[in-house]
């Protein structure tokens, strides 16, 4: 097995193409390096610096490393941006995909993987998350992922491609201080960002029907994703011919107050956090049935909450001091 990873430079791209190549799988990653850097991955898996949507290039990288299987990670991802930008969006992520796909299919590779997200769901009003419920986006980059989802299925059945998607609830922590995220788009690095600058967090909206009012989430560690993605990337070898969507988390909620004390607990900064108004869109409650992962691919999240905060906050501040 070769397995190719697109966006493998990036922050999940990076944990994923180490630990499959500690795993021992032959690895290649493409990137772009628009967010990703050479530097985080191994010595051992080379990098191709390139779209993961130009046919041509799919075609050489393909036939050069032989590759048996794609993990699809490369793509636009942050939901403010995706209103701003809806047709940015819809031509990279899905146009770009639809590319990808009849490469993977020209080249007769038989095993995809996609990185979704839970943004396929919107807000819905349940407890839990399962995989069965409806998938209601409520902005475009929710759209272009379950649009995606669609796609990767299709090309699927039409091409005889065993395909997983996994449904990203949301994503913290560093499997290594020089991997962390450096962007400032998710809310632990952005409570670090305040914390560094000598502001007090943000907490947007403290009236929502939760327990302390503040929004509810699950929080899943990059190190935890990456041994998902291992998990399904076993599991695309015994199911040939099949398609499979699963949720990727804890199923355990944390309110934003809650991890903001976390944070203060951990960096010692524990100034008390400034309410503002809702943002539009936010749900009250979004967290995961895990059950369907553990059932289909045997994997089961590690860590907490209070370990995504410290891994984090190493990385941040390695990447601050170097």
């Amino acid at each position: 097995m070769t397995w190719l990873i697109t966006g493998g430079a990036g922050y999940i791209g990076a944990h994923v193409a180490r630990l499959m190549a500690d795993a021992g799988d032959e690895v290649v990653a493409l990137d772009d390096l628009s967010a990703g850097f050479p530097e985080r991955l191994p010595a051992t898996v080379p990098l191709v610096e390139g779209s993961a949507y130009d046919g041509q290039l799919l075609k050489r990288v393909f036939a050069e490393y032989d590759v048996t299987g794609v993990v699809h990670l490369a793509a636009r991802k942050q939901v403010a941006e995706s209103v701003a930008q809806p047709t940015r969006y819809y031509r990279e992520n899905v146009g770009g995909l639809a590319t990808l796909l009849e490469a993977v299919a020209g080249a007769g590779i038989g095993r995809f993987l996609l990185s979704s997200s839970a943004a396929v769901y919107g807000n819905p009003d349940v407890d839990l998350i399962t995989e069965a419920t409806p998938c209601l986006p409520v902005n475009p980059y929710g759209e272009t992922k379950l649009a995606d989802e669609w796609l990767v299925r299709a090309a699927g059945r039409a091409h005889g491609i065993t395909t997983v998607c996994l449904r990203y609830f949301n994503v913290a922590g560093a499997g290594a201080p020089e991997l962390a995220d450096t962007g400032v788009f998710n809310i632990v690095p952005m409570v670090f960002d305040r914390l560094t600058r000598g502001e007090a967090p943000r907490i947007f909206g403290d009236d929502y029907p939760t327990p302390d009012g503040t929004c509810v989430r699950d929080y899943i560690h990059v190190a935890d994703l990456a041994e998902a993605h291992l998990a399904a990337a076993r599991a695309l070898d015994t199911r040939a011919g099949s398609d499979l969507t699963v949720n990727i988390g804890r199923g355990e909620g944390v309110s934003v107050r809650e991890l903001i004390t976390v944070i203060g607990e951990v960096t010692g900064d524990r100034r008390a956090p400034v309410v503002e108004g809702r943002r539009p869109g936010d749900a009250p409650r979004a967290v995961a049935s895990a059950a369907r992962a553990a059932e289909e691919l045997g994997w089961t999240a590690r860590r907490g909450v209070r370990e995504m905060v410290e891994s984090a906050w190493q990385g941040w501040l390695h990447h601050r001091s170097s």
